[in-house]
């Protein structure tokens, strides 16, 4: 008799948990339904292309992603530890979550890497879905933009500072 009360609450439990289970709202990865605006830089972000990246993305309520496209030389392994340029982009990256949290948008920071900024981006693309990417005209050779407009899987901009927006 205690055996099959003892069976019968295993199996309540058990139904219970998988009721529990099945209301429990199920969490979605951070970029479905949500709109996110890309901004892939590698070396210094223009403050002009930082300033309209922030626009857009308070404009359509979206989420900024900075990606630091960082270059892996072919002599090490793709996965190596580069300190030395990480040590590079923990600046950018931070100065770049700063100025969009204080305009009241929200960042998502990271680094990627790849064998070229092309490849970096790639990656990038293959993981993740964007709304917009705003990519800086400095930092790319003009083959590398070409191919940025030609493969992007979103709506893309290309900016480039006035003369006067040129940094030192």
């Amino acid at each position: 008799m205690t055996a099959v009360v003892i069976v019968i609450a295993l199996v309540v439990a058990a139904l219970v948990g998988a009721v529990a289970t099945r209301l429990r709202p199920r969490r979605r990865p951070a970029y479905e339904g949500e709109a996110r605006i890309l901004v892939p830089f590698s070396g210094a972000l223009d403050p002009a292309v930082l300033d309209a990246a922030i626009r857009v993305a308070r404009a359509e309520g979206a989420v900024l992603v900075a990606a630091y496209l960082l270059v892996v030389p072919l002599q090490y392994p793709e996965d190596s530890a580069q300190k030395d340029k990480v040590a590079v982009a923990l600046p950018l990256l931070e100065a770049v979550e700063h100025a969009a949290l204080r305009a009241g948008v929200p960042v998502d920071a990271r680094i990627e890497k790849g064998r070229s900024l092309t490849h970096a981006l790639r990656r990038l693309w293959e993981v993740e879905r964007f709304t917009r990417i705003v990519a800086p005209a400095s930092g790319f050779t003009p083959k590398e933009l070409a191919w940025i407009l030609t493969h992007a899987p979103a709506e893309t901009i290309v900016l480039s500072p006035g003369q006067d927006a040129v940094a030192a």
